[in-house]
């Protein structure tokens, strides 16, 4: 009886034992090298696991089944769905081999859902690679995007649904991007930070982003640098300058290093505009990103910038036509002097990762930024305002028929600034299948020392401006002392220093869940800040809800809200006349967004219809002056307003194989100036409506041959005189219209080979011919105001920007 019991017992142990583990799942994650891949989520029967940093995993199930329902997902990899029948196994060991989204064209059949769910529109490499444009390829394709417009083809820069450039972030692998502060052209800027050689991925956000990024009002644009996979040499040479990329990793597959120089010049662009002078830009950047894999747990980065920008020129005339038929004016312009600008910038980042679990990342990163800037200037203007013949009928049509007046003005400027930025970062994610936390901790600290001196003399007619007593050919015959006696139309000369700290905190809660068939998306996140020049604590709460309902079409609908406050960097403290406010606020935005996504197939390709309509109310607003691509603040937190409108945009593949779209935007942007009595007036960037289209095309059967073409229509920027009230600044400038294209012969790539000898060393190869400015149209970036003080009239000249150019550029791969 004793040893039948025991013998019961043991059996009955046994059967519960062997019940409790049915089936044991061993599952291992490769790339297509047969890289191990961690953080692969699988969901087996209703159990989950994801994979640790050997790309392991082990699912237990306690029920006994005869078939295994299987679901592998990853962010940057194709989701995998498998069936495994068991026989009775009880442990089972399976491979998944996860395949990259493609950074093909046809990736587009690929559905980011991630992507659609936050609301975040993402660039594939392959169109960063054959955009045609006299900017940087990855800013030229943010401007085509809806409630994104520029109206200067020679600047990186762009308002985003009426935001001015500096409310816009930046970052390169989680690590946010400066821009310089003195920059008052587009000619001026140089390279961008953003190396298009190394990029691998491009997500942009127009508004309603989530708290993890940071305090600014308008959009984030998020870039990521690949990581090495192999050795590879990429270079690029055109008019306009030339570029070499190396990337490599060791045979252990522990360390990667990617580096590229660039050298640009904008001699081809600026020598087409109105002004004869002696152009002498020389841009130069190197950069690098580097990875070292120390254990299964511990990855350690580098990211590194070296940029030297200069702008020397030495103007010698300068002739614009202007005015309308019935007044048809051209002024001649006579120089004498010159204008040299330096911007030097040093960017070094290192980061050290840390896979605390399977679940659980933390990021440290330490970050040093400096920029030395230096303009000076010293250029004597003498101009003749002329007016034309009019008359169609006459011989003499379109010469100069009487003259109107005389002038000059002389500029003059010495300015420095130089500033330093540090910061220590610390960010941690816990991720599981449906929920994920992400919090951050950030100190940075900035000084900054500026010197700001500058005067502009006016003299029209033999009186300087603003007139205040006898000319200047009195002030010669009676011996006045200039400096003491000439009353200046502008003059300012200031010397500042800076030195404060900030400190940053976010946290923030991703869920998503299915019901009914429907899918869920919820983020929820509070972000806060303490700077200590003005001893101000911003807190900015953020929610971003998404809904993806069981129907048979497919639809996304995505509402997002929450506070976007911007504490002033420099450019916001600084007022016009180079004093610095350090009791300045934060400015603030709420932004409402609602959106809608309709994805749906025509030809059997795939399209999206993607439309957003916002309203951002903005409070303690600091108004600003744009002339160019500068930006003169009041240094006065003395207006409210707000930007509504709705974007649109439709993207797919209009020609099989290469993805298009086009943009349109239609929106008000308007503040209220308290003490003006103007009541609401539009904002420099209200704009009022952009349409764009990026498009690509192909030879029928026969894709090496391409075409791609972009188009930029947009409303007139409001603008006014000098010195005259923010009110009275609401004069249209013209539309501002653009067509470049680019034609393009690929010899050799990945899908394309080649029997000619010469392509044997090249992975691709392939030779743009660009045309800029297809249509010739000049448009205007900013006016150059003359005045005539015997009839008391001011003329807005305008400054016009590039003409039609041709630029030849071959790119090679090895």
């Amino acid at each position: 009886m004793r040893q039948s019991f025991w013998a019961i017992l043991f059996l009955a142990f046994a059967a519960r034992v062997a019940y409790g583990q049915a089936h044991v799942i061993e599952c291992a994650f490769v790339d297509q090298k047969g890289k191990p891949v961690s953080q692969a989520f699988i969901n087996i029967n209703g159990v989950t696991a994801v994979s640790d940093s050997l790309g392991k995993a082990t699912v237990t199930l306690a029920t006994p089944t005869d078939t295994l329902q299987i679901l592998v997902r990853h962010i940057s990899y194709q989701q995998i769905t498998d069936r495994i029948y068991t026989k009775k196994q009880q442990r089972i060991r399976v491979t998944y081999k996860l395949s990259e989204f493609s950074t093909e064209l046809e990736a587009v059949e690929v559905r980011d859902e991630r992507a659609r769910m936050e609301g975040t529109t993402v660039i594939q490499a392959r169109e960063v690679e054959f955009y045609a444009g006299p900017t940087s390829s990855v800013e030229g394709l943010i401007k085509t995007l809806p409630g994104v417009f520029s109206n200067s083809e020679l600047s990186n820069q762009y308002n985003v649904r009426g935001g001015s450039f500096d409310e816009n972030l930046v970052y390169v692998n989680g690590i946010e991007i400066h821009r310089p502060f003195l920059v008052r052209a587009g000619q001026q800027e140089g390279l961008s930070f953003i190396n298009p050689d190394m990029v691998e991925a491009v997500n942009f956000s127009a508004g309603g982003f989530e708290a993890r990024y940071g305090d600014k009002m308008s959009s984030v644009l998020d870039i990521r640098y690949r990581k090495p996979t192999a050795f590879g040499v990429r270079t690029q040479a055109s008019f306009m300058g030339g570029s070499v990329t190396t990337e490599g990793i060791s045979k252990d597959k522990k360390f990667t290093a990617m580096g590229s120089a660039r050298y640009r010049t904008n001699q081809l662009l600026v020598g087409s505009m109105d002004t004869d002078a002696d152009f002498r830009p020389r841009f130069t950047d190197l950069q690098a990103y580097l990875t070292y894999e120390i254990s299964t747990r511990w990855e350690l980065s580098f990211l590194g910038n070296y940029s030297k920008n200069i702008y020397n020129l030495i103007p010698t005339s300068r002739t614009t036509d202007f005015g309308t038929l019935q007044e048809a004016l051209r002024v001649n312009i006579f120089f004498e002097g010159q204008e040299n600008y330096n911007f030097t910038t040093r960017f070094g980042a290192f980061t050290g990762t840390y896979n605390a679990s399977d679940k659980m990342q933390m990021k440290f990163t330490g970050v040093i930024f400096q920029t030395v800037e230096e303009e000076n200037f010293d250029v004597i203007g003498l101009y003749r305002l002329n007016e034309l013949n009019n008359d169609l009928g006459s011989d003499d049509f379109g010469e100069i028929a009487f003259l109107r007046g005389v002038g000059g003005f002389h500029n003059y400027g010495r300015n420095t600034l130089d500033a330093l930025v540090y910061n220590f970062d610390y960010q941690g994610t816990y991720i599981e299948e449906d929920n994920s936390w992400g919090w951050g901790i950030k100190w940075q600290g900035e000084d900054i020392i500026d010197r700001y001196k500058e005067f502009e003399r006016i003299d029209s007619a033999g009186y300087s401006v603003p007139f205040t007593g006898p000319s200047v050919q009195d002030w010669i015959d009676r011996n006045i002392n200039y400096a003491e006696g000439l009353d200046l139309f502008e003059h300012f000369d200031s010397r500042e220093a800076v030195r404060s700290d900030r400190l940053m905190a976010f946290v923030e809660n991703n869920r998503s869940w299915d019901k009914n068939g429907n899918s869920f998306r919820l983020n929820l996140g509070l972000r806060a800040q303490y700077w200590s020049l003005n001893g101000q604590t911003i807190v900015s709460p953020r929610a971003n809800f998404s809904w993806k309902p069981n129907w048979k079409s497919d639809w996304v609908f995505r509402v997002a809200s929450g506070y976007y406050q911007q504490p002033a960097f420099y450019r916001e403290m600084r007022n016009l006349a180079g004093s610095i406010n350090r009791d300045i606020r934060a400015q603030q935005s709420i932004h409402f967004v609602a959106a809608a996504d309709y994805g749906f197939k025509a030809k059997d390709r795939p399209f999206r219809l993607v439309t957003e309509v916002y309203h951002k109310q903005m409070n303690y607003l600091i108004p600003y002056e744009i002339d160019n691509v500068r930006l003169r603040y009041s240094a006065l937190n003395e207006a409210v307003g707000f930007a509504t409108g709705i974007d649109t945009r439709v993207h797919g593949e209009f020609v099989p194989g290469t993805e298009s779209w086009a943009s349109f935007s239609l929106f008000t942007v308007q503040e209220n100036i308290e003490g003006d009595g103007a009541g609401f007036i539009p904002r420099p960037t209200d704009n009022r409506f952009s349409f764009s289209i990026f498009f690509q095309d192909h030879l029928p059967n026969n894709p090496s041959s391409r075409v791609s073409l972009t188009l930029f229509l947009g409303g007139g920027f409001p603008h006014g005189a000098p010195q005259t009230p923010r009110k009275e600044q609401i004069l249209r400038a013209p539309l501002y219209r653009r067509v470049d294209i680019g034609f393009i012969k690929v010899l050799k790539d990945e899908t394309i080979t080649s029997n000619w000898k010469a392509m044997k060393p090249f992975k691709a190869f392939w030779v743009s011919v660009e045309v800029f400015n297809l249509l010739q149209i000049r448009n205007t970036v900013s006016y150059l105001w003359i005045r005539d003080i015997s009839t008391a009239n001011q003329y807005a000249v305008p400054n016009y920007l590039t003409d039609r150019l041709i630029n030849l550029k071959v790119t090679a791969k090895f």
